[in-house]
Formats: C-alpha cells, sequence, structure tokens
C-alpha cells in the first residue's frame, strides 16, 4: 500500500504526548505489521527528516520524502480542543504524487497529492477538502471516502446528508464511511446503510484514533477486499485498542474479543454537575458543555439552562428538576463543591449513572462515589466520552 499525506509534530499538554506523526505518519507505522512493504509518501521538515526514514525503515517501511523547511506542528490543551496549528507556510508547496494498486491518501496542510489507483482511501481531514479527491487530477477505478460528520454535513449541500445517492454523487465515491467518534461509524453503500458500533475501552486518548481507523478500514477494503461494513467495524475495533494503549502498530488478533457499547443514539441529556464560581471552574463548564455538544450529547448545564440568579428555592429547585430529566450526570469532584456532591448523591439515588473526572482528588473524598458505582477518571476525554456512552440507550 502507499500512504500519502502529512507527518507533523504532535503537542499536547494534558495528557502529557510529544511525538513525530501526523495522519500519515501514524498511518503507516500502523500498517507496518499488517502491510510490510508499504510506502510513505510525505512532506516532512529538514530537521527531522530522516528520523523518519529511520523510523519507518525499522519498520520494513519505506520513505519517499519531500524535505520542507517549515517544522509543522498541531498543539493541543487536551485531545478534544482545537489545535493550534503553527509552522505552516504561506504558500502551499508543489504537489506530490502517487500510482499504485491501493493508495491511502489524507488531506494536508502544506500542499497536495495527485494519486492514481485501483482502489483509492480518500481521508480529507477537513470539511472544505472533502470533495477534492478528483479535482486535482486523482483516479480510482473504486473509492472509498472516510469522512467525519461535520465533513459529511458540508459536503453533502443537502437537508438528507445520509442519502447514499445524494452523497455518492456529490462525493464521486462507491463507498462512504464517516466516523461519528462515541457513536461509532456507518458505512454508506448501494444495499444501504449500515450502522458500526464503538467498542469497549477503559480510557479514551482521542488523538490520531481517525487516523488508525482509515488505516485499517484501507487495509482491509483495499488490500484484503473485505467487505467495507466488515473492514469498518475491525477499523472500530482497532480504534478501542488504541485509544486505550497509545499502541499504534496495529494487530488484529483479539479484536473479534471486544465487546461494542450500546448500539443506539444519545437517548438521555447529560446533567453537568461542576462549580462555575471562578474563571478556570466556568472555563472548565464550557469546555466540557462544548465537547459534548459535537460528540453527540444533548446537554443540562445549570449555569446555562438555570442561571445563577433568582434565590436558593428557585436555584435548587430547577437544577434538581433538570437532573431527573437526564440520564447521566458528569461531575467535576476536584475542590469537592457542596453542590455538585449533593448533585452526585441525589443522582445515585434515582439510580442515574455518575461519570466523574477527578484529576487530583483525595482519595477518601471518593469513598462514596466508588461505594455507590461511579465512574472515576483523572482523564477529561475519557469522561466526556463515558457520559456520552452512559447515555447511549
Amino acid at each position: 500500500m502507499i500512504i500519502v499525506g502529512g507527518v507533523y509534530r504532535e503537542e499536547c499538554i494534558r495528557p502529557h504526548w510529544s511525538r513525530i506523526f501526523g495522519s500519515a505518519g501514524r498511518a503507516a507505522v500502523a500498517l507496518s505489521g499488517l502491510s510490510p512493504d508499504s510506502r510513505l509518501v510525505a512532506y516532512a521538515c529538514a530537521g527531522w527528516a530522516e528520523d523518519v526514514r529511520q523510523t519507518m525503515r525499522g519498520l520494513g517501511m519505506t520513505a519517499d520524502l519531500q524535505e520542507i523547511t517549515h517544522d509543522i506542528a498541531f498543539h493541543y490543551l487536551h485531545p478534544l480542543s482545537v489545535p493550534e496549528l503553527v509552522g505552516t507556510p504561506d504558500i502551499p508547496f508543489p504537489s506530490l504524487s502517487a500510482s499504485g494498486d491501493v493508495v491511502l491518501r489524507f488531506g494536508m496542510v502544506e500542499g497536495d497529492a495527485t494519486i492514481s489507483a485501483e482502489r483509492a482511501i480518500y481521508d480529507p481531514q477537513h470539511p472544505a477538502a472533502a470533495l477534492l479527491f478528483h479535482a486535482n487530477g486523482s483516479t480510482a477505478k473504486e473509492l472509498a471516502v472516510v469522512l467525519n460528520e461535520a465533513e459529511l454535513e458540508y459536503g453533502a449541500c443537502s437537508s438528507d446528508p445520509w442519502n447514499y445517492k445524494t452523497i455518492r454523487d456529490r462525493f464521486g465515491a462507491d463507498i462512504v464511511v464517516v466516523k461519528r467518534g462515541p457513536l461509532g461509524a456507518v458505512v454508506m453503500q448501494p444495499s444501504g446503510n449500515i450502522k458500526i458500533p464503538a467498542y469497549r475501552s477503559e480510557t479514551v486518548f482521542k488523538l490520531g484514533s481517525g487516523d488508525i481507523f482509515s488505516a485499517v478500514f484501507a487495509h482491509l477494503w483495499g488490500e484484503r477486499k473485505w467487505p467495507a461494513a466488515e473492514a469498518a467495524d475491525f477499523a472500530s475495533r482497532a480504534v478501542a485498542r488504541y485509544v486505550s494503549t497509545r499502541g499504534t502498530q496495529v494487530s488484529l488478533d483479539g479484536l473479534e474479543d471486544l465487546a461494542p457499547f450500546a448500539d443506539g443514539e444519545t437517548a438521555s441529556r447529560i446533567y453537568i454537575a461542576a462549580p462555575f464560581f471562578t474563571l478556570p471552574q466556568r472555563w472548565l463548564v464550557e469546555e466540557m458543555r462544548g465537547c459534548l455538544a459535537i460528540l453527540g450529547g444533548d446537554v443540562f448545564s445549570p449555569i446555562h439552562d438555570v442561571g445563577a440568579f433568582g434565590g436558593p428555592d428557585y436555584i435548587a429547585n430547577k437544577d434538581l428538576e433538570g437532573l431527573r430529566s437526564c440520564g447521566t450526570v458528569l461531575a467535576v469532584i476536584d475542590g469537592e463543591d457542596a453542590g455538585t456532591l449533593f448533585e452526585v448523591g441525589y443522582a445515585r439515588n434515582l439510580g442515574i449513572p455518575v461519570v466523574a473526572l477527578a484529576e487530583v482528588p483525595r482519595q477518601e473524598s471518593l469513598t462514596m462515589l466508588e461505594g455507590t458505582g461511579c465512574t472515576i477518571t483523572n482523564d477529561f476525554t475519557t469522561a466526556v466520552y463515558r457520559a456520552i456512552w452512559s447515555s447511549l440507550r
């Protein structure tokens, strides 16, 4: 297989992460055990291009790199945050090119790639690039486009973005696979749309999970010629293993043993139980609410949906009324805010599941949470995902 796309530095503050990967680099490492002798085609900063070559050589891969002076990096506060992109050129570099039986092409920030393939898999990496596979002269006898929901909706320009014929005509693709984060994926094909579940993982390291999905799908559909739905299902399983281990090299062994989360949509609201009295506290609530909404969550946030004015009786009654309407509570435990702890206890008394984010707790403060079956994590992304999964029916 040929993998074409970006190789970039990735920096994340919490949890700490500092690697040279990018979509194509990660996909190449992921496929090194599944598709030996594959070739990576990419731009790479001259300062670390030789490191990439040596790494690929050690994995049995070939790296065909066009060296550039720009050290392009994505900086994340956390894996669900909007990254800061640094080091991009003012003018795109001359286009790369590749030709082969199976080509996985990712969208890039510093240039483009023209490919020719028997089977091509295209992951645009940006809504504005979603329709551009053929625009630069790229060709494929069979084309699968792997999108996220934002790319699908942007490219569809339709009130019914889940209509296969509409999407096929818009994207010029035989198969369209839509990644839906905690909700799994959907394979759109002539015989009808097929839902693919997300698979269970105790923790969620989100950076690069979509790259793993596209790489595994490309190998199974493109090289092994598995049916698209089966290939997407194993890609979803591979993602579950990656986000829980951060292990980039993919093996199919044992993936069939993974269990899916509930095969449903977000059926109940998620209540955010958290203090919001200081700027850092309010920032965290805003971040939590925004991330839940982007991932498909229906959120009730007391500060947004009730407010901070009206007196204790009004606020307490309205907050608890909102809590009773929800199917899951996502609570911030650090600081041991009295109102938050009250809401957690109230929810557990009603049998409502609670996911607790506790980054720096006192161990004794977790006793009642652990004893009443709350899910406790010290990772923001994991807390958000677990809350979404808990709300599925």
